[in-house]
Protein backbone atom coordinates (compact mmCIF):
# COMPACT_ATOMS: atom_id res chain seq x y z
CA UNK A 1 0.00 0.00 0.00
CA UNK A 2 1.45 3.39 -1.01
CA UNK A 3 2.25 5.94 1.66
CA UNK A 4 4.26 8.96 0.57
CA UNK A 5 6.28 11.47 2.55
CA UNK A 6 6.58 15.03 1.23
CA UNK A 7 9.56 16.93 2.59
CA UNK A 8 8.01 20.34 2.11
CA UNK A 9 7.97 23.98 3.07
CA UNK A 10 7.89 25.46 -0.44
CA UNK A 11 5.19 26.64 -2.83
CA UNK A 12 5.96 23.66 -5.05
CA UNK A 13 5.45 21.30 -2.13
CA UNK A 14 2.11 22.95 -1.39
CA UNK A 15 0.96 22.41 -4.98
CA UNK A 16 2.06 18.79 -4.75
CA UNK A 17 0.17 18.27 -1.50
CA UNK A 18 -3.00 19.63 -3.08
CA UNK A 19 -2.61 17.36 -6.11
CA UNK A 20 -2.00 14.30 -3.94
CA UNK A 21 -4.98 15.10 -1.74
CA UNK A 22 -7.23 15.39 -4.81
CA UNK A 23 -5.93 12.05 -6.05
CA UNK A 24 -6.62 10.42 -2.67
CA UNK A 25 -2.98 9.42 -2.13
CA UNK A 26 -2.05 8.42 1.40
CA UNK A 27 0.67 10.91 2.29
CA UNK A 28 2.27 12.94 5.07
CA UNK A 29 3.54 16.50 4.68
CA UNK A 30 6.63 17.35 6.72
CA UNK A 31 7.64 20.89 7.70
CA UNK A 32 11.13 21.60 8.96
CA UNK A 33 9.72 23.82 11.71
CA UNK A 34 11.45 27.09 10.77
CA UNK A 35 8.16 28.97 10.33
CA UNK A 36 5.99 29.68 13.36
CA UNK A 37 2.71 29.58 11.41
CA UNK A 38 3.18 27.33 8.37
CA UNK A 39 0.51 27.19 5.69
CA UNK A 40 -2.21 24.63 6.32
CA UNK A 41 -2.10 21.54 4.14
CA UNK A 42 -4.81 19.17 2.90
CA UNK A 43 -2.71 16.24 4.17
CA UNK A 44 -1.68 15.04 7.63
CA UNK A 45 1.21 17.23 8.73
CA UNK A 46 4.25 16.82 10.95
CA UNK A 47 6.50 19.68 12.06
CA UNK A 48 10.15 19.50 13.07
CA UNK A 49 13.40 17.88 12.02
CA UNK A 50 14.07 14.17 12.00
CA UNK A 51 17.37 14.22 13.90
CA UNK A 52 19.72 12.95 11.22
CA UNK A 53 19.99 10.14 8.69
CA UNK A 54 19.36 7.21 11.04
CA UNK A 55 16.34 8.86 12.66
CA UNK A 56 14.86 9.65 9.26
CA UNK A 57 15.45 6.06 8.15
CA UNK A 58 13.74 4.84 11.31
CA UNK A 59 10.77 7.13 10.63
CA UNK A 60 10.41 5.76 7.09
CA UNK A 61 10.30 2.21 8.43
CA UNK A 62 8.02 2.90 11.41
CA UNK A 63 5.50 4.85 9.37
CA UNK A 64 5.47 2.51 6.39
CA UNK A 65 6.66 5.17 3.95
CA UNK A 66 6.93 3.75 0.43
CA UNK A 67 7.90 6.91 -1.49
CA UNK A 68 9.73 10.10 -0.52
CA UNK A 69 9.44 13.38 -2.44
CA UNK A 70 12.02 16.00 -1.54
CA UNK A 71 10.29 19.30 -2.29
CA UNK A 72 12.32 21.36 0.16
CA UNK A 73 13.99 24.68 -0.57
CA UNK A 74 16.99 24.33 -2.92
CA UNK A 75 19.23 25.62 -0.10
CA UNK A 76 17.94 23.15 2.50
CA UNK A 77 21.00 21.02 1.79
CA UNK A 78 21.14 19.09 5.06
CA UNK A 79 17.68 17.49 4.83
CA UNK A 80 18.20 16.78 1.12
CA UNK A 81 21.48 14.99 1.82
CA UNK A 82 19.91 13.11 4.73
CA UNK A 83 16.99 12.06 2.52
CA UNK A 84 19.36 10.59 -0.07
CA UNK A 85 21.22 8.61 2.60
CA UNK A 86 18.12 7.47 4.51
CA UNK A 87 16.31 6.36 1.36
CA UNK A 88 19.37 4.41 0.24
CA UNK A 89 19.59 2.81 3.67
CA UNK A 90 15.93 1.71 3.59
CA UNK A 91 15.64 1.08 -0.17
CA UNK A 92 12.86 3.70 -0.35
CA UNK A 93 12.31 5.36 -3.74
CA UNK A 94 13.21 9.06 -3.68
CA UNK A 95 12.37 11.83 -6.12
CA UNK A 96 13.32 15.50 -5.88
CA UNK A 97 10.87 18.18 -7.01
CA UNK A 98 13.41 20.89 -7.73
CA UNK A 99 12.86 24.37 -9.13
CA UNK A 100 14.83 25.44 -12.17
CA UNK A 101 17.48 27.97 -11.08
CA UNK A 102 17.34 31.49 -12.44
CA UNK A 103 19.56 32.33 -15.39
CA UNK A 104 21.34 35.62 -15.73
CA UNK A 105 19.81 37.61 -18.59
CA UNK A 106 20.59 40.83 -20.41
CA UNK A 107 20.47 43.74 -18.00
CA UNK A 108 21.19 41.67 -14.88
CA UNK A 109 24.10 42.89 -12.75
CA UNK A 110 24.88 39.71 -10.85
CA UNK A 111 27.92 39.01 -8.71
CA UNK A 112 27.77 35.24 -8.27
CA UNK A 113 29.27 33.85 -5.06
CA UNK A 114 29.43 30.41 -3.48
CA UNK A 115 28.14 31.12 0.03
CA UNK A 116 27.03 33.70 2.59
CA UNK A 117 30.58 34.50 3.73
CA UNK A 118 31.52 35.34 0.14
CA UNK A 119 28.36 37.45 -0.17
CA UNK A 120 29.41 39.53 2.85
CA UNK A 121 32.83 40.09 1.29
CA UNK A 122 31.26 41.20 -2.00
CA UNK A 123 29.42 44.15 -0.42
CA UNK A 124 30.98 47.59 -0.92
CA UNK A 125 33.02 49.28 1.79
CA UNK A 126 31.04 52.51 1.65
CA UNK A 127 27.67 52.56 3.49
CA UNK A 128 24.70 51.43 1.40
CA UNK A 129 21.08 50.35 1.74
CA UNK A 130 21.04 46.58 1.31
CA UNK A 131 18.07 44.24 0.87
CA UNK A 132 18.99 40.88 2.42
CA UNK A 133 16.63 38.38 0.77
CA UNK A 134 18.26 35.27 2.24
CA UNK A 135 16.19 34.17 5.24
CA UNK A 136 16.77 34.87 8.92
CA UNK A 137 19.05 31.87 9.54
CA UNK A 138 21.85 33.38 7.46
CA UNK A 139 22.04 37.05 8.44
CA UNK A 140 24.56 36.91 11.32
CA UNK A 141 27.71 37.12 9.12
CA UNK A 142 26.52 40.48 7.80
CA UNK A 143 27.12 41.90 11.25
CA UNK A 144 30.72 42.17 10.09
CA UNK A 145 29.61 44.98 7.76
CA UNK A 146 27.83 47.25 10.28
CA UNK A 147 28.14 50.36 8.10
CA UNK A 148 25.25 49.21 5.89
CA UNK A 149 21.54 49.71 6.52
CA UNK A 150 19.83 46.37 5.97
CA UNK A 151 16.24 45.67 4.96
CA UNK A 152 15.06 42.18 5.90
CA UNK A 153 11.80 40.42 5.07
CA UNK A 154 10.53 37.56 7.22
CA UNK A 155 7.35 35.51 7.31
CA UNK A 156 7.35 35.71 11.14
CA UNK A 157 8.43 38.58 13.41
CA UNK A 158 11.99 38.07 14.69
CA UNK A 159 12.43 36.71 18.19
CA UNK A 160 14.88 38.84 20.12
CA UNK A 161 17.49 41.27 18.87
CA UNK A 162 18.96 40.89 15.41
CA UNK A 163 22.73 40.54 14.96
CA UNK A 164 22.78 43.68 12.77
CA UNK A 165 23.11 47.17 14.26
CA UNK A 166 21.09 48.84 11.49
CA UNK A 167 18.24 46.61 10.36
CA UNK A 168 14.62 47.19 9.39
CA UNK A 169 12.31 44.18 9.23
CA UNK A 170 9.32 43.74 6.93
CA UNK A 171 6.98 40.97 8.12
CA UNK A 172 5.13 39.66 5.08
CA UNK A 173 4.41 36.43 3.26
CA UNK A 174 4.92 36.19 -0.51
CA UNK A 175 4.63 35.72 -3.36
CA UNK A 176 5.38 39.34 -4.29
CA UNK A 177 4.73 41.04 -7.59
CA UNK A 178 7.13 43.14 -9.61
CA UNK A 179 5.19 46.27 -8.63
CA UNK A 180 5.45 45.29 -4.94
CA UNK A 181 9.20 44.90 -5.18
CA UNK A 182 9.74 48.07 -7.17
CA UNK A 183 7.73 50.09 -4.65
CA UNK A 184 9.66 48.61 -1.70
CA UNK A 185 13.09 49.14 -3.25
CA UNK A 186 12.37 52.70 -4.30
CA UNK A 187 10.81 53.66 -0.96
CA UNK A 188 13.85 52.33 0.91
CA UNK A 189 16.45 53.54 -1.60
CA UNK A 190 17.84 50.02 -1.94
CA UNK A 191 21.24 50.05 -3.65
CA UNK A 192 22.31 46.40 -3.30
CA UNK A 193 20.45 43.09 -3.10
CA UNK A 194 21.73 39.84 -1.65
CA UNK A 195 19.74 36.81 -2.78
CA UNK A 196 19.99 33.06 -3.11
CA UNK A 197 19.34 31.42 -6.48
CA UNK A 198 16.15 29.77 -5.31
CA UNK A 199 14.66 29.61 -8.79
CA UNK A 200 11.00 29.27 -9.63
CA UNK A 201 8.47 32.03 -10.11
CA UNK A 202 7.33 32.81 -6.57
CA UNK A 203 10.45 34.73 -5.52
CA UNK A 204 11.64 35.99 -8.88
CA UNK A 205 10.00 39.44 -8.70
CA UNK A 206 12.87 40.89 -6.67
CA UNK A 207 15.34 39.81 -9.37
CA UNK A 208 13.19 41.38 -12.08
CA UNK A 209 12.89 44.54 -10.00
CA UNK A 210 16.66 44.72 -9.59
CA UNK A 211 17.07 44.47 -13.36
CA UNK A 212 14.47 47.18 -13.92
CA UNK A 213 16.25 49.52 -11.50
CA UNK A 214 19.74 48.57 -12.64
CA UNK A 215 20.76 47.37 -9.15
CA UNK A 216 23.59 44.92 -8.47
CA UNK A 217 22.58 41.55 -7.07
CA UNK A 218 24.97 39.41 -5.05
CA UNK A 219 23.64 36.00 -6.08
CA UNK A 220 24.49 33.00 -3.90
CA UNK A 221 24.68 29.84 -6.00
CA UNK A 222 23.07 26.60 -4.90
CA UNK A 223 24.94 24.19 -2.63
CA UNK A 224 26.11 20.90 -4.14
CA UNK A 225 23.84 17.92 -3.48
CA UNK A 226 24.21 14.17 -4.08
CA UNK A 227 22.91 12.77 -7.34
CA UNK A 228 19.24 11.83 -7.13
CA UNK A 229 16.34 11.52 -9.55
CA UNK A 230 14.75 14.92 -9.99
CA UNK A 231 11.84 16.53 -11.84
CA UNK A 232 10.61 20.11 -12.20
CA UNK A 233 6.82 19.76 -12.25
CA UNK A 234 4.14 18.42 -9.94
CA UNK A 235 2.63 16.48 -12.85
CA UNK A 236 5.92 14.58 -13.20
CA UNK A 237 5.81 13.60 -9.52
CA UNK A 238 2.25 12.37 -9.93
CA UNK A 239 3.26 10.32 -12.95
CA UNK A 240 6.13 8.83 -10.91
CA UNK A 241 3.57 7.86 -8.26
CA UNK A 242 1.39 6.29 -10.94
CA UNK A 243 -1.33 8.94 -10.87
CA UNK A 244 -2.63 11.51 -13.28
CA UNK A 245 -3.47 15.00 -12.09
CA UNK A 246 -5.09 18.19 -13.29
CA UNK A 247 -3.51 21.24 -11.69
CA UNK A 248 -6.18 23.66 -12.87
CA UNK A 249 -5.57 27.31 -13.63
Amino acid sequence: MMRALILGGTADANLLAAAMARAGINAVYSYGGRTAAPAEQPLPTRIGGFGGVNSLADYLCRKGITHVIDATHPFAAEISRNAVAACAQTATPLLALERVPWDKTSGDRWIEVADVVSAVAALPDSPANVFLAIGRQHIAPFGGRPQHAYTLRFVDPPEGALPLPRADVIVSRGPFTLDNELEMMRARSIAWIVARNSGGGGARAKIDAARTLGLPVIMITRPPLPERPRVERVSEVMAWLGHRTCLGA
